[in-house]
């Protein structure tokens, strides 16, 4: 939920509080230009649990996505609802059309369910096995295996579906890791992995990558997997690819000051917060940061590294990650969280250095001075340049509905 007040803002003891952080990475076959895998993730606003689901529909393509999109949207709704997994796991199986000639689903699903105390339950169905890593080592988790027996069985004889269940209490920086059989089964048929890459070396890999690197973000080991099956594949991947990570960690904070506050006499209480914030900070606009550059004494000095003729270029002050200009670059930002947050096919640019930073944190401050800039007024100006309170507001929901932030909104 994102909250909004005029209370000042202190700097919050995290020592003991975990946040939950999801990301994932996808790639889809070579030659198709839509992803036959769908992974969907949502925090429930009725009691806060984190509910995921990978689902790999048949084949590749349109057709594989809306069966997979199917099967993705009705588990995470189910599970929202309070059917019990087992249960939701079920109809699901149920609903599903079948292969007549294989007689199996059409899509198969890895449904993860994480309650605010953090215990994890997780149901499966002929995903590879997901992975658990618990300090720097590979945890094995203990599985039930469900049987299920088709109401439709005259057209699916050979098997029923066997549902792999397991429940586990998670623990600060267990990481869970799971995918689709586009990351087993790339390389199959080079000379390194006649039978692909396999379930083993997965985890192998992903193990050294979080050993290399114990702080590597959920988002990042999910990118990492998927371009090392790309690779695999000779950068023409073969099947979809699509891996998500689940990351236990103690919460990383953001705080972005844009706009000046209504008041002159607010101009030390921005420069104070600023000053205590414990976390990475953003300055959006000329006038804030002018603000805060008088008020602290620190210099801005420009930066033209990654110069971009639609995006302003950023600068640089001491205690800042950055500072931008205002509300060009937080539209552009808001269009980049809009259409995904791809940041691969992105040129680098102030814009795209704010996403990262918004990606990479959990608890995001906006501080927002509530001024009116009469350049924002003017009729002449493109559409598309909403009010400063207008474009927080959209960044705010995006950050929260889409990317599963904690946000919070200050105005001055």
């Amino acid at each position: 939920m994102i909250v909004k007040d005029n209370s000042t803002i202190e700097p919050r003891n995290s020592l003991s509080e975990t946040f939950i952080e999801v990301g994932h990475s996808q790639m889809c076959k070579y030659n198709q230009h839509a992803e036959g895998d769908v992974f969907l993730s949502q925090k429930n606003p009725t009691d806060g649990r984190v509910i995921t689901t990978l689902s790999d529909g048949l084949g590749s393509g349109i057709k594989a996505g809306v069966l997979a999109t199917l099967t993705a949207t009705m588990a995470t709704k189910f599970i929202a609802s309070d059917i019990p997994i087992r249960r939701a796991a079920e109809i699901i199986m149920n609903t599903l059309p079948v292969c007549k000639e294989r007689g199996i689903s059409y899509a198969t699903f890895t449904l993860v369910d994480i309650e605010p105390n953090a215990t994890v339950r997780i149901m499966e169905y002929d995903n590879p096995p997901y992975v658990l890593i618990r300090q720097q080592t590979i945890i094995e988790p203990i599985k039930d295996i469900s049987p299920i027996e088709r109401k439709n069985k005259k057209t699916a004889p050979k098997k029923d579906a066997l549902l792999y269940y397991s429940r586990y209490e998670a623990r600060p920086g267990d990481r869970l890791v799971f995918f689709s059989d586009g990351v087993t089964q790339s390389g199959m048929g080079t000379v390194n992995y006649p039978f692909g890459w396999g379930f083993l070396n997965a985890q192998e890999f992903i193990l050294q990558k979080v050993i290399e690197n114990p702080m590597i973000s959920a988002r990042e080991l999910a990118r990492a997997v998927v371009q090392k099956a790309c690779m695999n594949d000779g950068f023409k991947p073969k099947d979809d690819i699509t891996c998500g990570v689940i990351y236990f960690r103690k919460p990383r904070d953001l705080l972005i000051m844009t706009g000046p506050p209504v008041h002159k006499e607010s101009d030390s209480e921005i420069a104070r917060i600023f000053s205590l914030f414990d976390g990475h900070k953003v300055i959006c606009g000329g006038t804030t940061a002018n603000i805060l550059s008088r008020e602290l004494k620190r210099p801005i000095k420009v930066n033209l590294k990654d110069f971009d003729p639609k995006v302003p270029p950023y600068s640089e002050m001491e205690g800042a990650d950055m500072v931008t200009e205002g509300i060009i670059t937080m539209g552009a930002v808001s269009e980049i969280l809009e259409n995904g947050a791809n940041m691969d096919r992105l040129k680098n640019n102030a814009a795209t250095r704010m996403v990262e930073l918004f990606l990479n944190c959990d608890r995001i401050w906006f501080v927002v001075g509530t001024k009116i800039n009469e350049a924002h007024q003017d009729p002449n100006m493109p559409v598309e340049l909403e009010i400063r309170r207008n474009v927080v507001k959209k960044i705010a929901s995006l950050l929260e509905e889409k990317y599963l932030k904690e946000v919070r909104i200050q105005y001055f």
